[in-house]
Protein backbone atom coordinates (compact mmCIF):
# COMPACT_ATOMS: atom_id res chain seq x y z
CA UNK A 1 0.00 0.00 0.00
CA UNK A 2 2.80 2.48 0.87
CA UNK A 3 4.36 2.01 -2.90
CA UNK A 4 0.80 2.61 -4.18
CA UNK A 5 0.29 5.92 -2.31
CA UNK A 6 3.93 7.15 -3.18
CA UNK A 7 2.79 6.43 -6.85
CA UNK A 8 -0.69 8.50 -6.40
CA UNK A 9 1.02 11.36 -4.66
CA UNK A 10 0.78 14.39 -7.25
CA UNK A 11 -0.15 17.20 -4.99
CA UNK A 12 2.03 18.81 -2.77
CA UNK A 13 1.62 22.42 -0.83
CA UNK A 14 4.82 23.27 0.99
CA UNK A 15 8.25 23.60 -0.13
CA UNK A 16 11.56 24.24 1.46
CA UNK A 17 14.32 25.65 -1.03
CA UNK A 18 17.21 27.93 -1.53
CA UNK A 19 16.78 28.95 1.69
CA UNK A 20 12.85 30.39 1.56
CA UNK A 21 9.84 28.85 2.15
CA UNK A 22 7.23 28.27 -0.85
CA UNK A 23 3.77 27.75 -0.52
CA UNK A 24 1.47 27.18 -3.07
CA UNK A 25 -1.35 30.00 -1.95
CA UNK A 26 -4.56 27.78 -1.57
CA UNK A 27 -6.67 30.86 -1.82
CA UNK A 28 -6.79 30.59 -5.65
CA UNK A 29 -7.16 27.05 -6.08
CA UNK A 30 -8.49 25.37 -8.35
CA UNK A 31 -8.56 27.93 -10.84
CA UNK A 32 -4.66 28.56 -10.28
CA UNK A 33 -1.67 27.20 -9.21
CA UNK A 34 0.33 30.08 -7.83
CA UNK A 35 3.21 29.34 -5.11
CA UNK A 36 4.37 32.46 -2.92
CA UNK A 37 8.14 32.73 -1.13
CA UNK A 38 8.65 33.80 1.98
CA UNK A 39 12.21 34.95 3.42
CA UNK A 40 10.89 36.38 7.17
CA UNK A 41 8.90 35.00 10.14
CA UNK A 42 6.41 37.96 10.11
CA UNK A 43 5.81 36.89 6.20
CA UNK A 44 4.78 33.49 7.05
CA UNK A 45 2.71 34.45 9.63
CA UNK A 46 0.83 36.28 7.78
CA UNK A 47 0.84 34.02 4.97
CA UNK A 48 -0.54 31.25 7.79
CA UNK A 49 -3.30 34.20 9.25
CA UNK A 50 -4.25 34.99 5.37
CA UNK A 51 -5.10 30.79 4.61
CA UNK A 52 -2.03 31.12 2.13
CA UNK A 53 -1.60 27.79 3.80
CA UNK A 54 -3.92 26.05 6.14
CA UNK A 55 -4.85 22.78 8.00
CA UNK A 56 -3.31 21.91 11.30
CA UNK A 57 -0.63 20.22 10.30
CA UNK A 58 1.02 21.98 7.37
CA UNK A 59 0.33 25.39 9.77
CA UNK A 60 2.81 23.49 12.19
CA UNK A 61 5.70 22.88 9.61
CA UNK A 62 5.28 26.75 7.61
CA UNK A 63 5.72 27.85 11.73
CA UNK A 64 8.78 25.79 12.09
CA UNK A 65 10.23 26.93 8.77
CA UNK A 66 8.96 30.30 9.44
CA UNK A 67 11.55 29.92 12.94
CA UNK A 68 14.09 29.05 10.63
CA UNK A 69 13.74 32.30 8.52
CA UNK A 70 13.58 34.10 11.90
CA UNK A 71 16.84 32.74 13.13
CA UNK A 72 18.62 34.05 10.36
CA UNK A 73 16.80 37.38 10.45
CA UNK A 74 18.31 37.66 13.94
CA UNK A 75 21.84 36.45 12.80
CA UNK A 76 22.65 38.44 10.67
CA UNK A 77 21.81 41.36 12.93
CA UNK A 78 25.12 40.48 14.24
CA UNK A 79 23.27 40.76 18.25
CA UNK A 80 25.03 38.45 20.55
CA UNK A 81 21.27 38.28 22.05
CA UNK A 82 19.59 36.70 18.95
CA UNK A 83 18.14 34.13 20.89
CA UNK A 84 16.47 36.83 22.66
CA UNK A 85 15.34 38.67 19.91
CA UNK A 86 13.85 35.62 18.41
CA UNK A 87 11.38 35.56 21.25
CA UNK A 88 9.54 37.98 18.67
CA UNK A 89 9.35 35.58 16.12
CA UNK A 90 8.14 32.89 18.52
CA UNK A 91 5.20 35.45 19.38
CA UNK A 92 4.15 36.73 16.00
CA UNK A 93 3.98 32.81 14.50
CA UNK A 94 2.25 31.75 18.09
CA UNK A 95 -0.33 34.67 17.06
CA UNK A 96 -1.18 33.65 13.68
CA UNK A 97 -4.10 31.33 14.10
CA UNK A 98 -5.36 29.73 17.72
CA UNK A 99 -6.87 26.79 17.53
CA UNK A 100 -4.87 24.14 15.59
CA UNK A 101 -2.39 22.65 18.12
CA UNK A 102 -0.04 21.64 16.17
CA UNK A 103 1.46 25.31 15.36
CA UNK A 104 2.20 25.24 18.70
CA UNK A 105 3.72 21.52 18.64
CA UNK A 106 5.87 22.68 16.12
CA UNK A 107 7.40 25.84 17.82
CA UNK A 108 8.25 24.16 20.92
CA UNK A 109 10.27 21.55 18.96
CA UNK A 110 11.74 23.96 17.09
CA UNK A 111 12.40 26.11 20.66
CA UNK A 112 13.45 22.55 22.27
CA UNK A 113 16.42 22.17 19.93
CA UNK A 114 17.31 25.75 20.15
CA UNK A 115 17.96 25.12 23.89
CA UNK A 116 19.80 21.79 22.85
CA UNK A 117 22.51 23.67 21.23
CA UNK A 118 25.90 22.63 22.07
CA UNK A 119 29.24 24.84 22.03
CA UNK A 120 30.29 25.15 18.05
CA UNK A 121 27.29 23.50 17.11
CA UNK A 122 26.18 25.96 13.79
CA UNK A 123 22.19 27.22 15.13
CA UNK A 124 20.87 28.02 11.57
CA UNK A 125 21.46 24.59 10.42
CA UNK A 126 20.47 22.96 13.40
CA UNK A 127 17.38 24.32 13.47
CA UNK A 128 16.61 23.96 9.71
CA UNK A 129 17.43 20.26 10.42
CA UNK A 130 14.71 20.36 12.86
CA UNK A 131 11.86 21.76 10.44
CA UNK A 132 12.69 19.40 7.61
CA UNK A 133 12.34 16.36 10.36
CA UNK A 134 9.54 18.18 11.44
CA UNK A 135 8.23 17.67 7.92
CA UNK A 136 9.33 14.66 6.92
CA UNK A 137 7.96 13.21 9.86
CA UNK A 138 4.35 14.36 9.68
CA UNK A 139 4.30 12.96 5.95
CA UNK A 140 5.31 9.62 7.24
CA UNK A 141 3.07 9.54 9.76
CA UNK A 142 0.53 10.35 7.07
CA UNK A 143 1.25 7.21 5.26
CA UNK A 144 1.15 5.30 8.52
CA UNK A 145 -2.44 6.10 9.29
CA UNK A 146 -3.71 5.81 5.78
CA UNK A 147 -2.20 1.96 6.55
CA UNK A 148 -4.01 1.65 10.13
CA UNK A 149 -7.42 3.58 8.94
CA UNK A 150 -7.79 1.45 5.58
CA UNK A 151 -7.09 -2.06 7.95
CA UNK A 152 -10.03 -0.86 10.57
CA UNK A 153 -12.52 0.09 7.15
CA UNK A 154 -12.06 -3.29 6.20
CA UNK A 155 -12.07 -5.04 9.17
CA UNK A 156 -15.46 -3.32 9.54
CA UNK A 157 -17.17 -3.90 6.07
CA UNK A 158 -17.24 -6.17 2.93
CA UNK A 159 -18.08 -4.58 -0.37
CA UNK A 160 -17.04 -0.80 -1.65
CA UNK A 161 -19.19 2.06 0.13
CA UNK A 162 -19.95 5.77 -0.12
CA UNK A 163 -18.11 8.12 2.38
CA UNK A 164 -18.99 11.54 3.42
CA UNK A 165 -15.83 14.01 4.33
CA UNK A 166 -15.69 17.76 5.49
CA UNK A 167 -13.07 20.44 4.54
CA UNK A 168 -10.02 19.23 3.10
CA UNK A 169 -7.35 17.10 5.13
CA UNK A 170 -5.25 16.20 2.08
CA UNK A 171 -2.13 17.07 0.49
CA UNK A 172 -2.60 20.51 0.55
CA UNK A 173 -3.26 20.33 4.82
CA UNK A 174 -0.57 18.29 5.61
CA UNK A 175 3.10 17.56 4.86
CA UNK A 176 1.83 15.03 1.94
CA UNK A 177 -1.05 12.35 1.15
CA UNK A 178 -2.78 13.68 4.16
CA UNK A 179 -4.72 12.62 6.86
CA UNK A 180 -8.54 11.88 6.59
CA UNK A 181 -8.02 12.31 2.82
CA UNK A 182 -4.94 9.86 3.14
CA UNK A 183 -7.09 7.29 4.83
CA UNK A 184 -9.83 7.44 2.20
CA UNK A 185 -7.10 7.25 -0.46
CA UNK A 186 -5.61 4.11 0.29
CA UNK A 187 -9.39 3.33 1.08
CA UNK A 188 -10.01 3.58 -2.58
CA UNK A 189 -6.86 1.84 -3.62
CA UNK A 190 -8.06 -0.99 -1.80
CA UNK A 191 -11.29 -1.51 -2.98
CA UNK A 192 -13.08 -0.19 0.27
CA UNK A 193 -14.72 2.84 -1.89
CA UNK A 194 -16.95 3.34 -4.51
CA UNK A 195 -17.89 6.83 -3.90
CA UNK A 196 -17.04 10.05 -1.71
CA UNK A 197 -19.12 13.05 -1.07
CA UNK A 198 -17.50 16.19 -0.18
CA UNK A 199 -19.42 18.98 1.64
CA UNK A 200 -18.72 22.32 0.18
CA UNK A 201 -17.83 23.52 3.33
CA UNK A 202 -18.40 27.20 3.84
CA UNK A 203 -17.20 29.78 4.18
CA UNK A 204 -13.86 29.00 2.23
CA UNK A 205 -15.15 26.01 0.13
CA UNK A 206 -12.04 23.95 1.35
CA UNK A 207 -14.51 21.26 0.19
CA UNK A 208 -15.07 22.28 -3.10
CA UNK A 209 -11.65 23.94 -4.02
CA UNK A 210 -9.67 21.37 -2.51
CA UNK A 211 -11.26 18.08 -1.78
CA UNK A 212 -12.73 17.41 -4.81
CA UNK A 213 -9.84 19.18 -6.93
CA UNK A 214 -7.36 16.45 -5.10
CA UNK A 215 -9.55 13.49 -5.41
CA UNK A 216 -10.58 14.51 -9.01
CA UNK A 217 -6.83 14.77 -9.86
CA UNK A 218 -6.19 11.15 -8.72
CA UNK A 219 -8.91 9.68 -10.51
CA UNK A 220 -11.32 8.81 -6.95
CA UNK A 221 -15.02 9.20 -7.48
CA UNK A 222 -16.08 12.49 -5.46
CA UNK A 223 -19.62 14.50 -6.06
CA UNK A 224 -19.75 17.53 -4.64
CA UNK A 225 -22.48 18.34 -1.94
CA UNK A 226 -23.69 21.65 0.26
CA UNK A 227 -22.54 21.14 3.59
CA UNK A 228 -26.66 20.96 4.62
CA UNK A 229 -27.35 17.50 2.37
CA UNK A 230 -25.66 15.64 5.17
CA UNK A 231 -28.29 14.07 6.71
CA UNK A 232 -29.69 13.83 3.75
CA UNK A 233 -27.06 11.73 2.19
CA UNK A 234 -27.04 9.52 5.34
CA UNK A 235 -30.43 8.46 4.93
CA UNK A 236 -30.55 7.96 0.90
CA UNK A 237 -26.98 7.26 -0.36
CA UNK A 238 -25.84 4.84 1.80
CA UNK A 239 -23.28 6.71 3.36
CA UNK A 240 -21.32 4.23 5.75
CA UNK A 241 -18.61 6.29 7.22
CA UNK A 242 -17.80 10.24 7.82
CA UNK A 243 -13.98 10.45 7.58
CA UNK A 244 -12.84 13.61 9.01
CA UNK A 245 -9.38 15.04 10.45
CA UNK A 246 -9.13 17.40 13.69
CA UNK A 247 -7.10 20.99 14.39
CA UNK A 248 -7.09 19.82 18.44
CA UNK A 249 -8.26 16.72 19.96
CA UNK A 250 -7.86 16.88 24.49
CA UNK A 251 -7.39 14.68 26.86
CA UNK A 252 -10.40 13.16 26.89
CA UNK A 253 -10.98 12.51 23.22
CA UNK A 254 -12.85 15.49 22.13
CA UNK A 255 -12.01 16.94 18.70
CA UNK A 256 -11.73 20.19 17.27
CA UNK A 257 -12.29 20.27 13.94
CA UNK A 258 -14.22 22.71 10.87
CA UNK A 259 -17.18 24.25 11.60
CA UNK A 260 -20.00 21.99 10.70
CA UNK A 261 -18.29 18.53 12.00
CA UNK A 262 -20.05 18.41 15.38
CA UNK A 263 -23.61 18.59 13.29
CA UNK A 264 -22.02 15.59 11.12
CA UNK A 265 -21.69 13.65 14.24
CA UNK A 266 -24.99 13.94 15.41
CA UNK A 267 -26.36 13.04 12.46
CA UNK A 268 -24.13 10.02 11.94
CA UNK A 269 -25.32 8.68 15.41
CA UNK A 270 -28.56 8.88 14.61
CA UNK A 271 -28.66 6.99 11.12
CA UNK A 272 -26.63 4.57 12.26
CA UNK A 273 -22.98 5.72 10.25
CA UNK A 274 -19.38 5.22 11.82
CA UNK A 275 -17.38 8.28 12.50
CA UNK A 276 -13.84 8.62 12.33
CA UNK A 277 -11.54 11.07 12.78
CA UNK A 278 -7.82 10.96 11.52
CA UNK A 279 -4.72 13.00 13.29
CA UNK A 280 -1.37 12.82 14.18
CA UNK A 281 -0.61 12.46 17.46
CA UNK A 282 0.34 16.36 17.43
CA UNK A 283 -2.38 17.15 17.35
CA UNK A 284 -3.68 15.60 20.38
CA UNK A 285 -3.41 18.36 23.65
CA UNK A 286 -2.81 16.39 26.64
CA UNK A 287 -2.80 19.69 28.33
CA UNK A 288 -6.92 20.39 28.05
CA UNK A 289 -8.98 18.12 30.13
CA UNK A 290 -11.79 18.68 27.42
CA UNK A 291 -13.62 20.26 24.55
CA UNK A 292 -14.61 23.29 26.39
CA UNK A 293 -11.16 24.63 26.95
CA UNK A 294 -10.14 24.86 23.30
CA UNK A 295 -9.96 28.27 21.88
CA UNK A 296 -12.36 28.72 19.08
CA UNK A 297 -11.24 31.07 16.35
CA UNK A 298 -13.96 33.56 14.67
CA UNK A 299 -13.12 35.51 11.20
CA UNK A 300 -14.25 38.30 9.70
CA UNK A 301 -17.71 38.20 9.41
CA UNK A 302 -17.67 39.76 5.54
CA UNK A 303 -16.63 36.13 5.05
CA UNK A 304 -20.07 34.95 5.28
CA UNK A 305 -21.61 38.69 3.94
CA UNK A 306 -19.36 38.75 0.70
CA UNK A 307 -19.10 37.08 -2.12
CA UNK A 308 -16.52 37.63 -5.03
CA UNK A 309 -16.00 40.91 -3.12
CA UNK A 310 -19.56 41.49 -3.38
CA UNK A 311 -22.00 42.08 -0.41
CA UNK A 312 -24.25 39.29 -0.71
CA UNK A 313 -26.34 39.62 2.74
CA UNK A 314 -28.31 42.57 4.54
CA UNK A 315 -26.59 44.87 6.79
CA UNK A 316 -26.51 42.70 9.20
CA UNK A 317 -23.85 40.54 12.14
CA UNK A 318 -22.50 37.49 10.82
CA UNK A 319 -21.32 34.99 13.07
CA UNK A 320 -18.24 32.84 11.55
CA UNK A 321 -16.61 30.28 13.70
CA UNK A 322 -13.73 28.96 12.25
CA UNK A 323 -14.42 25.24 14.36
CA UNK A 324 -16.56 23.41 16.34
CA UNK A 325 -15.94 20.78 18.91
CA UNK A 326 -17.59 17.31 18.53
CA UNK A 327 -17.79 15.47 21.77
CA UNK A 328 -15.88 12.10 22.47
CA UNK A 329 -18.86 10.34 22.34
CA UNK A 330 -19.96 10.62 19.06
CA UNK A 331 -16.95 9.42 18.36
CA UNK A 332 -16.31 5.70 16.84
CA UNK A 333 -12.52 5.63 15.74
CA UNK A 334 -9.53 7.93 16.74
CA UNK A 335 -6.76 7.07 14.06
CA UNK A 336 -3.42 8.54 15.19
CA UNK A 337 0.24 7.15 13.48
CA UNK A 338 0.84 5.79 17.33
CA UNK A 339 -2.44 3.97 16.23
CA UNK A 340 -6.48 3.67 16.88
CA UNK A 341 -8.71 4.59 20.02
CA UNK A 342 -12.26 3.43 19.51
CA UNK A 343 -14.68 4.82 21.44
CA UNK A 344 -12.11 7.69 23.12
CA UNK A 345 -12.09 8.23 26.32
CA UNK A 346 -9.67 9.92 28.69
CA UNK A 347 -7.99 6.59 29.77
CA UNK A 348 -7.51 5.38 26.57
CA UNK A 349 -5.97 8.60 24.96
CA UNK A 350 -3.48 8.59 27.97
CA UNK A 351 -2.38 5.09 27.08
CA UNK A 352 -2.17 6.04 23.40
CA UNK A 353 0.23 8.86 24.12
CA UNK A 354 2.67 6.19 26.11
CA UNK A 355 2.96 4.00 23.05
CA UNK A 356 5.22 4.59 19.97
CA UNK A 357 4.02 3.11 17.47
CA UNK A 358 2.10 0.04 16.38
CA UNK A 359 4.30 -1.51 14.40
Amino acid sequence: MREQLLAAEKVKAIEWRDGRLHLLDQRLLPREEVWLAYDTAAGVAEAIRQMVVRGAPAIGIAAAYGLVLGARERLAEGDAYWQVALEDDFTVLAESRPTAVNLFWALERMRERLQRLKPGEVPLAALEAEAIGIHDSDREANLTMAQYGMEYIRKHQGSPQNILTHCNTGALATGGFGTALGVIRAAYLDGLIERVYADETRPWLQGSRLTAWELAGEGVPVTLNVDSAAAHLMKDRGITWVIVGADRITANGDVANKIGTYQLAVCAMHHGVRFMVVAPSSTIDMGLEDGDDIPIEERDGRELLDVGGQRIAADVEAYNPVFDVTPADLIDVIVTEKGIVERPDAAKMAQLMCRKRLH
